[in-house]
């Protein structure tokens, strides 16, 4: 009799664990996009580059530093003329800054007492760009292409510099640019910010790599969260939407305890006819914003559809937001063209792929960057995982898809459904809400096939840097973990 009972529960389970084996119909392929995801196409002049900067480290300090004021002299009067008249973003007074920017690099890769006044260029230059794109069509390729050659890599020069150098001479705070605000405030980290400024930031999760990397303009930057200050009691509230829980309130300590590879601060300029009419428009938006969190639970949006007000991706936090008072962020919209890039995002329920990406909004002429902090110590990991993704995305433009464990299905639908009773009482569970089952194994494996390049090219790098006693740079690094995925999977 026991036996018979034992045997009727194995055959309810068994049938139970083979029904639960069936697969979800996968995700459709999405179209090919309309648009040519930016690409730099220029590895030649990289090791060029990287050829100057091994001569003028083998040339010493003193010969360098008498070397480079002619460079920075001839850049700083290219900047002069950016400040004194309006251009066009296809004339060659951009190429030009362009390539006396790079120009500079190897020169202060090998001297750091030249990193201050590289950083200042930097500002300076990635400030102005924005005032001359005041008037230009955000939109366009012609705009897109020049803000993100020289904003995004002005950015990648500098930290290939910083790299280079001493950890106790690279500044974890750079200030950049003087932003007037009226808005209730608070101090963070050395930086007074100011109610309704918005923090840009990069998580150290192989997904936030992914979302950095994973759009027509690769950047840096994984969330978006937005700042309210109460104008009584002065305290500071982050606003943001965690793939985990959706919309949540955190304060200025719980955001940072969150790992956060770097931080930007952007605030709105105070010279848009809206903010003149209204100075206190950021901190309505943000007061609204945290109004709007506090009245319900509001889910986290996998299919980035800004247009959806019943659900919100962490972007849409600042978006929805100020579009309240009349501000439309991300002027630029962010585009998704890769066919690889797609499905993988596809993979993961993004059905929207004109959407609105952290990185991106660095580029908006409203908003002024305030500013940043790197964390020396985890900067090496931000490229590390970079260059991984960058690889792994390759092999999605060869058609490879993401995986899962099939034989892990019943029990991640399992744990979906325990999730979802913990959803309704408010708690946290193992498969995010809004997550399906199969995404969260596909996320799984996700991870562990990044974890496993990223390991192995840790290894190669820093025999790089044994033999050549520097550490690789970006270039180098996207290589090594090219030779890191076949050594560890034979592609």
């Amino acid at each position: 009799m026991l036996i018979r009972l034992i045997s009727k529960a194995l055959l309810v389970l068994a049938a139970l664990y083979l029904a639960l084996l069936i697969p979800l119909a996968s995700p459709p392929e999405p179209a090919a996009g309309t648009r040519n995801p930016f690409a730099w196409n220029q590895d030649q002049y990289w090791s060029a580059l990287e050829r100057e900067f091994r001569a003028a480290r083998a040339a010493g300090c003193d010969r360098v530093d008498s070397d480079s004021h002619n460079i920075f002299n001839e850049f700083d009067t290219i900047l002069d003329s950016l400040a004194y008249r309006e251009y066009q973003p296809d004339e060659p007074i951009f190429k030009s800054l362009e390539t006396s920017f790079f120009t500079m690099a190897p020169q202060v890769g090998a001297c750091h007492e030249l990193l201050p006044g590289y950083l200042q260029r930097f500002n300076r230059m990635r400030s102005l760009l924005k005032a001359q794109s005041h008037e230009w069509d955000i939109n366009s390729e012609e705009a897109k292409n020049r803000l993100y050659r020289l904003i995004y890599g002005g950015r990648i020069a500098t930290e290939e510099v910083m790299l280079q150098m001493p950890k106790d001479s690279v500044p974890a705070l750079t200030i950049a640019d003087s932003v007037a605000s009226v808005t209730p405030s608070a101090e963070i980290l050395g930086v007074t910010i100011h109610s309704g400024d918005i923090l840009v930031s990069r998580g150290g999760a192989a997904t936030s790599a992914l979302i950095a990397r994973g759009n027509d303009y690769p950047g840096n930057f994984s969330h978006v969260a937005l700042v309210y200050v109460d104008d009584s009691s002065g305290e500071a509230s982050v606003i943001e939407s965690h793939i985990e829980k959706g919309v949540a309130i955190a304060s200025l300590d719980q955001y940072l305890k969150d790992t956060k590879l770097r931080v930007m601060v952007l605030r709105l300029r105070p010279d848009l006819p809206t903010m003149q009419k209204d100075p206190m428009l950021p901190h309505k938006a943000a007061k609204w914003m945290l109004a709007k969190a506090r009245a319900r639970h509001i889910p986290y949006d996998f299919e980035m559809n800004f247009d959806d007000t019943t659900e919100f991706f962490c972007s849409e936090v600042a978006s929805r937001a100020y579009r309240q008072f009349g501000i439309n962020l991300w002027m630029g919209l962010s585009h998704i063209s890769s066919r690889g890039v797609k499905s993988w995002l596809g993979a993961f329920g993004v059905t929207h792929f004109e959407t609105q990406e952290p990185s991106d909004l660095e580029y908006d002429p409203q908003l002024s960057v305030v500013a940043e902090w790197r964390d020396p110590e985890t900067l090496y990991k931000d490229h590390i995982d970079n260059a991984v993704i960058d690889v792994m995305l390759e092999g999605a433009e060869r058609g490879e898809r993401l995986k899962y464990d099939w034989y892990l299905l019943p029990m991640a639908r399992v744990m979906k459904a325990y999730s979802a009773v913990l959803n309704m009482f408010g708690k946290i569970g193992p498969v995010p809400e809004g997550m399906s089952a199969t995404a969260a194994l596909r996320n799984k494996w996700f991870t562990t096939r990044h974890t496993r390049i990223k390991e192995r090219l840790l290894t190669l790098a820093e025999q790089f840097k044994t033999d050549n006693k520097y550490v690789p740079p970006y270039w180098e690094l996207v290589n090594l973990a090219r030779k890191a995925e076949q050594m560890e999977f034979g592609n």
